[in-house]
């Protein structure tokens, strides 16, 4: 998927920071069951920790302004799912819980302390508590900056602004974690991002930028570590040593090391053949799209998606809210809706499958699940090339998506 220059983003980061209310999501990666530790009417600063998840993980929620609780909502995030969220009416003042920091020479312990309460979570898309990822013996970090979907350039734009931070954060999770090796992953057509690297690499001298090929799914992580390290496992990443995080989760985590900042805004694209010009965007989280699409000038007869075009999920702009693992939000023109045909059994669905599934045959069994269980519909990664590819239009993704949450 090719996409025209003027529909993408530059390397500029503009700045979102006054909208009228937050609705902080209240979740963290799939995990809904959240404590709420606010009232009705109770005045929050920013940064205030409003809720925390109940399970073995404890991570904290942040507002991400000061101001006021007025309700509890739902609202609509990322995976297009209604979520509890906390109303928060800004009060404009950005009055900051005061978090002393304790310490610029961290322990293993205090370095996955403070990851966790300050809420850092990964950041590409799936929300996981980072500081589990790092509670194990790690050999190789993967810095994720591959941003594989087309349109997407919230990371690029990061790295590019804030390229010498981190280079830093990386350098300071490995000598707390005691790190062999980090490889920062990025795009060949980003090649000038590593050119902007190498200004600065070499002093750190366990550190190398390998650049990769612009396929999709290049970022999935699994398909990233065949690439640059030639190595497959079974179920997690560190059983060959391995921890990969996505690059804004890198700064995030930079963020609360240097600042003890929790996780309350973070960068996202806006952009699509429907906005006039499309913009990177450091928005709060919380923040309801519609505010910051009034600034964008959405041309008529579009329709919003949270997430890229291959991933992403066709929403109601009104009820969208920005959650920390957020990406994108795509302004697309409406198009003639496509009629499915009779599944032809190609098997292009199959050829293209990069969890090596055979999504036709799930398809089949959507409504069968002892069918279901040996097809691994769980090992989806909801790329979307399965529908991509389908010459008979079928939403095969759709289709798999159900299946997932029948065996899961």
């Amino acid at each position: 998927m090719k996409i025209p220059k003027h529909n993408l983003t530059d390397d500029t980061i503009e700045v979102f920071n006054k909208p009228k209310n937050v609705y902080i999501p209240l979740i963290i990666g799939n995990d809904t069951n959240i404590t709420v530790l606010v009232n009705k009417g109770e005045y929050v600063h920013k940064g205030s920790i409003i809720g925390k998840t109940k399970g073995n993980y404890r991570i904290p929620i942040h507002s991400s302004v000061s101001g006021t609780v007025i309700d509890f909502v739902e609202k609509t995030c990322l995976t297009g799912e209604k979520v509890k969220c906390v109303l928060i009416e800004n009060d404009f003042k950005e009055k900051i819980e005061i978090k002393e920091k304790t310490t610029d020479t961290y322990t293993k312990e205090q370095f996955l302390e403070t990851i966790k309460e300050n809420g850092i979570i990964g950041m590409g898309g799936s929300g996981f508590p980072t500081y589990v990822k790092y509670d194990n013996k790690i050999k190789t970090l993967i810095i994720n900056a591959v941003e594989c979907e087309p349109y997407l350039m919230a990371d690029y734009a990061l790295t590019l602004n804030k390229c010498e931070e981190i280079l830093e954060a990386i350098d300071m999770i490995m000598e707390i974690n005691e790190i062999e090796e980090a490889i920062i992953a990025i795009r060949k057509q980003n090649s000038k991002l590593k050119d902007l690297f190498d200004n600065y690499i070499g002093t750190y001298l366990k550190i190398k930028v390998v650049l990769v090929n612009n396929d999709y799914p290049m970022g999935w992580e699994r398909t990233l570590i065949k690439e640059v390290k030639h190595k497959e496992y079974d179920k997690l990443p560190i059983e060959c040593g391995i921890v990969v995080s996505n690059v804004s989760t890198i700064y995030a985590i930079y963020e609360a090391l240097k600042y003890n900042k929790p996780l309350i805004e973070r960068v996202i694209t806006f952009s699509g053949e429907g906005l006039e010009k499309p913009k990177n965007i450091l928005v709060k989280i919380g923040t309801q799209i519609d505010e910051v699409l009034e600034t964008l000038n959405v041309k008529e007869n579009t329709f919003v998606v949270s997430g890229g075009p291959m991933m992403g999920v066709k929403i109601k702009t009104n009820d969208l809210v920005i959650s920390a693992h957020s990406t994108s939000v795509l302004c697309l023109e409406e198009q003639p809706k496509s009629v499915a045909n009779p599944c032809i059994r190609c098997g292009k669905c199959v050829d293209v499958c990069p969890a090596k599934l055979s999504p036709v045959l799930i398809m089949d069994s959507v409504n069968e699940k002892d069918k279901l269980i040996p097809l691994r519909p769980r090992d989806c990664v909801e790329c979307g090339l399965c529908s991509y590819v389908c010459p008979a239009k079928i939403a095969v993704r759709e289709y798999v998506k159900k299946a997932k949450k029948e065996v899961l």
